[in-house]
């Protein structure tokens, strides 16, 4: 005979007398070779699952055979799938009397549930489990009790370090939740639903829904009225659906939805009646234990009512506040409703006793955005070089839906490459994402609250390199707008505030335009940027309107950069009389009020601050997720940067500290600053050996940036235009040609007024 270690125990049906005990037959050399005696705790393990057993002799004494009933297993354990077993996978336990034990009972019928009392099912459980060894997080099957009780799955133990034992007279049932068999395998059934970055909007709506659906008795016995309905408040893409079932999914409930296509009926009276049917599915299903009536879309369903609503509108209104009104308080069931526009919901839909509490579900923030991307990328094979907090960094005002688009997009670039045999610099031969791959699907997923919008532009990524000269006032722009967004810690460490705005004047064609889409660039924010062609319509109001979706768009995006393009174009001097009670006066004064902070709403909420700031209190974070608070604290706020030629022509109150703070003057570039522009422009140029670009710099008093560019590009024309199209560089004789044709756009008047600007400015900070 084989030695017992090497053999394969054959497992068999359990015999008809075993039928709801934990007898595991086998051989009486079995039995002595685990070391077992009669009645001893034996644990059958499985890739699977796990069963929990006693160990009796069998009647025939055969070895080599196996005979259990699962009576106590887990939720996938199934004897069925295997016909032997190896010795490794019996583990012998040592178990004690269990002090306390926490169950959950499932019981048949929702009728039995309802009028049952939870003290008399613990007493019947209890009495049940009597004399059973039970093992946390294992079911234990008690349909053979001739009883409404089920299964009980045991939650935990207290028994030290081990995880099972013996159910005695003396042990305490602490009685978790009592909910039918169909509900259990409903909630076995879901999906897991991945949620990242939404743990403060989870909390909350878990809480209220976790009261009602589960401690009714105890909201009553203390006389506590609990919200019966909550109204979850976001932009389109966030996740409020997602968060929803995630939800129902940990409260196990049942989840009944409600959308307006399915409601809405041709004939009259039919939509009410769809919602009253609807009403009643969810009390129906509230029957076999908690259920969410999820009304998605609620104000295309319940718009607001006024004179020239429709009569069915309103009457489908009264009938959802009628229904919500009849909701008693003894339903298990809860209403959520969602929606992106709750200024366009009906008044009364929003008061205490309906929608009692709403929930903002505002854009990431930059920590929820790494969450995000953490909980999307999980299926995705990234390669090792793909850094998901710099891609957090870079999708300023991407939602939930953008973020697992981008990882979708990233995913479809690396296989469309991979089969056209292309590998990125960073190695993608293996089929791996790289960041490679993500920078290609930046350019293509933009955020979806930029679509369409207002402001919106693209431009290419300009390095400081690129900016000839200009070096205080490229360190003055890096102080005001690339510290505070990329070293936030190091500005709360010194106790400064960030600035509010940021002026450029200057001559023009001093690039300044261009200074600013560097400063974006080397702050990986958003760029937005408004004309007064863009502004000004022929309808009253309609360009306040038009500046404050800006700003409302550069808020969700934060942080972000607004930049105001010849500003003395879209806002004049109060004092003038052209600009009294006139569009100009409108959009200077909307300006005013989004630069004070004035008109920020609370669904464009991103974060709270509060909460943040409690958390670092309590309790010490690492060191990256401190960056990432930080800078969320600091670049919450939009930066406004404005460049105007005319200084003069603006009003005083935008001049002030805490508007625009920093007023920087862009002058016409130096001899230094000129030749390094002209080194700049010709460095793909073909210059002939005669070309002292020294002698054209000092030649060109008076250029600004734009006519030393025309200048490179008129010499290159004049040689094409002389020499043919077979020239092959460009020599001196050209740009001095071009020299004598072409005056300088700057004058010494003009010259003379900004320095007398820039003084007063200097002298007034």
């Amino acid at each position: 005979m084989a030695p017992l270690k090497d053999m394969d125990l054959i497992v068999l049906p359990p015999e008809s007398v075993d039928c709801g005990t934990q007898r595991c037959r086998m051989g009486p050399t079995l039995m002595t070779e685990l070391g077992l005696k009669l009645g001893s705790p034996l644990l059958i393990l499985l890739p699977e699952g796990a069963c929990i057993c006693t160990a009796w002799p069998r009647s025939d004494l055969a070895e080599g055979y196996l005979q259990f009933h699962t009576t106590c297993a887990t939720s996938d354990f199934n004897s069925q799938r295997f016909s032997q077993l190896r010795l490794a996978q019996l583990k012998p336990l040592t178990c004690s009397r269990l002090k306390c034990l926490r169950a959950n009972v499932l019981v048949q019928s929702a009728e039995y549930k309802r009028t049952t009392s939870s003290q008399f099912v613990q007493e019947l459980a209890k009495e049940l489990l009597t004399g059973l060894y039970v093992h946390e997080k294992h079911l234990v099957n008690l349909a053979s009790s001739g009883t409404q009780i089920q299964f009980v799955e045991v939650e935990n133990v207290n028994s030290g370090s081990h995880k099972a034992g013996l159910v005695s007279a003396d042990t305490f049932l602490d009685l978790g939740s009592v909910q039918t068999v169909k509900q259990y395998q409903r909630k076995q059934k879901t999906p897991v639903v991945q949620l990242g970055g939404a743990e403060e909007v989870y909390a909350p709506l878990r809480e209220m829904l976790t009261l009602p659906l589960h401690y009714p008795e105890s909201l009553r016995r203390l006389g506590l009225a609990c919200p019966r309905g909550a109204l979850l408040v976001g932009p389109p893409g966030v996740g409020k659906t997602q968060l929803v079932r995630s939800v129902a999914q940990e409260a196990g409930a049942s989840l009944v939805t409600v959308s307006g296509p399915v409601v809405v009926g041709s004939r009259p009276g039919e939509s009410e009646e769809n919602l009253r049917r609807a009403f009643a599915q969810a009390q129906e299903a509230a029957r076999d234990g908690p259920c969410i009536l999820f009304m998605d879309e609620v104000d295309a369903l319940c718009p607001r009512r006024s004179g020239s609503s429709s009569a069915p509108e309103n009457r489908l209104v009264a009938q959802l506040l009628t229904l919500m009104d009849g909701i008693g308080s003894d339903e298990g069931f809860v209403i959520i409703a969602a929606t992106n526009q709750p200024d366009a919901l009906d008044p009364a839909l929003r008061r205490p006793g309906r929608f009692d509490r709403e929930v903002v579900m505002g854009v990431p923030t930059l920590k929820q955005r790494f969450q995000i991307l953490e909980c999307v990328s999980q299926s995705v094979p990234l390669s090792p070089s793909v850094d998901l907090m710099s891609l957090a960094e870079m999708t300023t005002g991407y939602v939930g839906a953008d973020l697992s688009a981008l990882c979708r997009e990233a995913a479809l670039q690396a296989i469309l490459h991979t089969a056209q045999g292309e590998a990125s610099e960073m190695g993608s031969k293996d089929g791996s994402v790289d960041m490679v791959h993500f920078h290609r699907a930046l350019r293509l997923v933009p955020p979806s609250c930029l679509r369409s919008g207002v402001g919106v532009v693209d431009f290419k990524p300009v390095s400081w390199e690129q900016i000839g000269g200009l070096e205080d006032v490229k360190l003055k722009l890096k102080q005001s707008i690339e510290w505070p967004m990329k070293f936030p810690e190091a500005l709360v460490r010194m106790g400064v505030c960030r600035p509010r705005g940021v002026l450029l004047y200057g001559p023009p064609g001093c690039a300044k335009t261009t200074l600013v889409k560097a400063a974006a660039s080397s702050s990986h924010c958003t760029f937005l940027t408004v004309s007064g062609a863009q502004l000004y319509a022929p309808y009253v109001g309609d360009s306040g309107r038009a500046l404050a979706q800006l700003f409302r768009q550069a808020r969700a995006c934060s942080p972000s950069i607004v930049f105001l393009d010849e500003i003395d174009s879209m806002v004049g001097s109060r004092g003038e009389d052209s600009c009294q009670g006139g569009v100009q006066a409108q959009v200077l004064s909307m300006l005013l009020n989004e630069l004070d902070g004035v008109g920020f709403k609370p669904i464009e909420r991103r974060g709270s601050a509060r909460t943040t700031l409690q958390a670092q209190r309590e309790e010490p974070q690492p060191l990256g997720e401190q960056q990432m608070e930080l800078q969320e604290l600091c670049n919450k706020d939009v930066m406004i940067v404005a460049a105007t030629n005319r200084p003069d022509a603006l009003d005083s109150a935008l001049l002030r500290p805490g508007r625009l703070d920093h007023i920087i003057y862009v002058p016409p570039p130096d001899t230094q600053a000129r030749l390094a522009i002209l080194q700049l422009h010709t460095e793909k140029m073909p210059l002939n050996c005669d070309v002292c670009l020294k002698d054209l710099a000092t030649q060109t008093q008076l250029f600004s940036g734009a006519d030393l560019e025309n200048l490179c590009k008129e010499a290159a024309l004049l040689a094409l235009h002389e020499e043919g199209m077979s020239v092959s560089c460009v020599k001196q004789k050209y740009f001095l040609g071009v020299l004598q044709r072409v005056s300088p756009s700057l004058s010494p008047h003009q010259l003379l007024q900004y320095q007398q600007v820039s003084s007063w400015s200097q002298s007034s900070s």
